[in-house]
């Protein structure tokens, strides 16, 4: 059984976390700095962006998690700390200064950042702001790292649940932040995820790695993959549970649970797409085979010129045919549905491929919500899967024209 809960990444047992402003933005109306820690080192793993280009932490993070431990997460936004001379140096000294001030090892803080790649990451707001902000680290304070790392994100994005392992509650909860530069492939995209639960380095990774391509790598806001994406996963064991080494029914509920979070993360960045408007949710069934329906989901919910038509609310069906289409899968395309659907109902637009009569004024008003949904039938198999992304504005330009100032 799975509970929904309040907290986010603070709601296990045993972390804290704070956000504070240490003048890497300019705006000091921002806090730019967050700090996640676990009172004990944690078994851990982490996936990374596939783009070529990484930025510098990410390298400082894989060195640091080699062992599959970790305790600490500092992450720093308005700077992607990517493409700069001095890159890995700035991460690992950031490290070493919260570690300090921690009284733990720097090999188990792993850095992470967001923001305008090329400008070089000045080591000095570090140094001037961790004495405060791990002075402001809370048992309550999720929401308070969840706002330091937005860049032009518009909320918070954070969730948690409880679950059950070895006779014992456990809790997973974490953040995430992502708006622009979104086309995930392991956008900026960055998520941190705690969890209590006992469980070992190498069930962690295996839940991550196989979780991932069903929930985060399903997201796409504008189709470019960040330099800097990272999700990373820290278990402290504090729930007290014989630590699962296995797969069994308690890696079973553990991975419920990471699935839950990581998809409700998931929506949460694209629904908060740069200027959209709308959340785009697309689910294909009747498909031959799981990576097909998440190959022809993900193309729809890709396509610029649905993602336009969604915006002004127009059934405009045939640009999800042509993005099913041109998915590189193998399927047949004979028979296939489309509906559409949102809070004031669904409408079936499209019947073996082919146009059917509908109510036009009725799809726009579904289009018109805040949600939308499309249900796609291929009736070639019995596999689906999930992909979310949003609308496609004129305010994406407008922000994308002028991200840097």
């Amino acid at each position: 059984m799975i509970k929904v809960i309040e907290g986010g990444v603070t709601a296990a047992k045993g972390f804290r976390a704070a956000g504070v402003y240490s003048g890497i933005r300019n705006n000091p109306d921002k806090t730019d700095l967050a700090l996640i820690v676990s009172e004990v080192p944690g078994n851990a793993a982490a996936v990374y962006t596939k783009n070529k280009v990484k930025a510098a932490h990410i390298a400082v993070t894989k060195k640091h998690i080699a062992d599959g431990k970790a305790q600490a997460v500092l992450c720093n936004s308005g700077n992607a700390n990517t493409c700069t001379p001095d890159g890995e140096e700035v991460a690992e000294a950031a490290t070493q200064i919260a570690a300090k001030q921690l009284g733990i090892s720097s090999n188990d803080v792993l850095p992470a950042a967001t923001g305008v790649i090329g400008v070089p990451l000045p080591i000095k707001p570090f140094e001037d702001a961790m004495p405060s902000l791990v002075s402001e680290l809370s048992d309550t304070g999720s929401a308070s790292a969840a706002l330091a790392i937005l860049t032009t994100d518009t909320y918070i994005k954070e969730y948690a649940v409880q679950f059950e392992a070895g006779g014992k509650t456990c809790t997973l909860g974490g953040i995430a932040k992502g708006s622009g530069m979104i086309h995930i492939n392991m956008g900026t995209m960055l998520s941190f995820i705690s969890t209590d639960c006992a469980i070992s380095s190498e069930m962690v990774d295996k839940a991550l790695h196989e979780e991932i391509i069903d929930s985060f790598n399903q997201v796409s806001v504008d189709g470019d993959s960040s330099t800097n994406d990272t999700v990373v996963v820290i278990a402290n064991g504090l729930a007290g549970n014989p630590e699962i080494t296995e797969v069994n029914s308690d890696y079973e509920a553990f991975c419920e649970a990471l699935h839950i979070v990581s998809t409700e993360l998931s929506k949460m960045i694209a629904g908060d797409g740069e200027g959209c408007t709308k959340l785009l949710e697309a689910h294909v069934s009747g498909a031959p085979d799981k990576e097909t329906a998440r190959l022809v989901s993900k193309s729809i919910i890709c396509s610029s010129l649905f993602k336009a038509a969604v915006f002004a609310s127009d059934a405009n069906w045939g640009r999800i045919l042509c993005a099913i289409g041109y998915t590189d899968a193998e399927f047949d395309v004979s028979d296939i549905d489309v509906s559409v659907k949102s809070e004031a109902g669904e409408v079936l637009v499209c019947k073996a491929s082919a146009s059917i009569p509908f109510d036009d004024d009725f799809a726009t008003e579904i289009l018109s919500k805040k949600h939308v949904t499309v249900e796609v039938d291929l009736h070639d198999g019995d596999a689906d899967a999930y992909a979310w992304g949003c609308d496609l504005t004129y305010d994406y330009v407008k922000i994308n024209g002028s991200y840097r100032s």
